[in-house]
């Protein structure tokens, strides 16, 4: 990221930018608004111009990640074409390449410490990503009787916990990450064993 990008008028994207490759390399607490700044090829005291502190510059991180979270796992679930039980496990696949893809975005996201309703754009970005697990949940959990149907949130939730879990111990290379499986392959395996409890799919 040059000086080019900030006389462009692009000096809040070009510190977004910048802090990206910095909480990928350092984690999201390792690097200071001073660092940011030399990354991006500005004064210490511009960054001030657009964001309080770090906490401020990591929440729209996370904003904009959870707006192309969003995006990526609408596009997977494909309006629940051609099944649901389909499109479940296509938005489980997208949640493990996301994480993939986009590292920076994704610690910010979730390992911060920023809360989704620090600001209000950062709520509605989160919500929205979380509607598109919910509804591919509430579709695919329709065939189970009502009165023995997990609430779709739940459901969501429940997935999403497995999701997480995989990410951070076989697809970002911490420790405990070797395994014989791939993470597609363990969250394939996990999902079927829940939807089988759930009675969803028959059991082997």
């Amino acid at each position: 990221m040059s000086k080019r990008g900030y006389h462009h008028g692009n000096l809040r994207q070009a510190l977004v930018e910048a802090a990206l490759d910095l909480i990928t390399e350092k984690g999201p607490t390792g690097f200071t608004m001073a660092e940011a700044a030399k990354r991006a090829e500005v004064s210490a005291a511009a960054p001030y111009r657009h964001f309080s502190g770090r906490d401020d510059l990591i929440a729209e991180i996370a904003t904009q990640g959870f707006e192309l979270f969003a995006d990526v796992l609408d596009f997977a679930y494909n309006g629940g074409k051609p099944s649901p039980l389909a499109s479940f496990e296509a938005v489980g696949r997208a949640y493990l390449a996301f994480a993939r893809k986009y590292p920076g975005h994704y610690v910010a996201m979730f390992e911060s410490g920023v809360s989704p309703g620090q600001t209000p754009e950062l709520s509605r970005a989160s919500e929205r990503a979380n509607k598109v697990l919910t509804r591919a949940a509430d579709a695919l959990s329709a065939r189970i009787p009502a009165d023995r149907r997990p609430p779709s949130a739940m459901f969501a939730a429940h997935i999403t916990a497995m999701s997480h879990g995989i990410v951070e111990l076989y697809t970002r290379g911490k420790p405990g990450g070797r395994a014989p499986f791939t993470p597609e392959e363990l969250l394939e395996a996990g999902i079927g064993i829940y939807l089988r409890g759930l009675g969803l799919i028959e059991r082997d």
